[in-house]
């Protein structure tokens, strides 16, 4: 069932119903599949945290059929300490005191949740940098998240920066929170994207229809993306590829922001239309480009960025610089 544990992000499980889950109650594969207990496995159907075929299940006695989409926010552990680990791959872009600035690969989780508990990015960065576990410690970050600043999907590539002390960490959340830390990214959209450049500005929360995806609400969080035309592309389907700004940082916020004007993140599972087959299933066209932030002492600007991988810059046809 390799295909099954696939559905991992590390927060929530997405997945097909297969033949082997056929006739089972939603709790009991629930547990089976995560590692949660029974218990907890029921407390997540009557807390609205599951639906199947787009529709929250009421009853953990629920018997799935082969083919029902299953989705399920799963519990964030609320007890434990994430081993390091150092056969996890940590790329560092750039190496500082106070924090690193790390290029993720497409398919690594940032932390662990209950979908996947070890092998997650934060389980390398402890092993190369020891210190940054006192942040948890000093009771600075969640156990589970030492150092985490920000954090990337699953299926997205690119930079994002860590804390290695108090001080960075203060600094680069504080910095992050009042918008004066500059993260572009560069995205490959579903279709022709008419205008070259604007801003969605949309309030996004969670989802009360399917509770793994976020939406566009008026009761929801401000969110504002701001994009820029770089190419239309019009073989072997119409793309547009777009360089993205974030203004906030809400969960899925360009992935939601993009499917909201009808230009969906090119392959993405959750909001898109176009299952391209250059792709792995759950990699989706997005790619964290640039950071632009002030050191946490010394105030000095930094910058820092990771070139497009070769999964997707072999899409695009001929090499870009981008």
């Amino acid at each position: 069932m390799s295909d099954v544990f696939d559905a991992f992000d590390g927060e929530t499980l997405d997945l097909v119903v297969p033949a082997t889950l056929q006739a089972i109650r939603v709790d009991r594969v629930i547990a089976m599949l995560t590692g949660l207990s029974r218990s907890e496995a029921t407390e997540m159907v009557s807390e609205g945290a599951v639906s199947v075929n787009d529709k929250v299940v009421l009853k953990g006695s629920l018997v799935l059929e082969e083919g029902q989409h299953l989705v399920a926010i799963l519990p964030v552990p609320d007890s434990g300490f994430v081993e390091p680990d150092a056969s996890v791959h940590v790329d560092v872009v750039l190496d500082d005191e106070d924090f690193a600035v790390i290029n993720k690969s497409a398919g690594q989780v940032v932390h662990p949740g209950a979908g996947q508990r070890t092998g997650t990015l934060v389980s390398g960065l402890l092993a190369l940098y020891p210190q940054m576990q006192a942040l948890s410690d000093e009771g600075l970050s969640d156990p589970f998240r030492p150092g985490i600043v920000h954090r990337l999907d699953k299926g997205t590539s690119g930079v994002l920066v860590v804390a290695k002390t108090a001080e960075g960490l203060l600094s680069l959340r504080d910095q992050l929170a009042s918008r004066e830390m500059d993260r572009t990214y560069l995205g490959l959209v579903e279709g022709h994207v008419a205008e070259e450049r604007g801003i969605v500005d949309a309030p996004i929360g969670r989802s009360t229809r399917t509770p793994t995806l976020m939406a566009v609400r008026a009761d929801g969080r401000a969110a504002r993306t701001g994009y820029e035309v770089l190419e239309r592309i019009d073989k072997p389907h119409a793309t547009t590829l777009l360089r993205l700004t974030l203004d906030t940082g809400r969960t899925h916020q360009i992935r939601v922001h993009m499917a909201t004007i009808g230009h969906p993140v090119l392959n993405d599972p959750r909001y898109g239309h176009r299952r391209d087959r250059r792709l792995p299933e759950d990699r989706f066209w997005l790619h964290s480009r640039t950071l632009a932030f002030h050191h946490p002492r010394t105030g000095e600007a930094l910058s820092a960025g990771a070139t497009l991988p070769e999964d997707l810059s072999a899409l695009l046809g001929e090499r870009r610089d981008l």
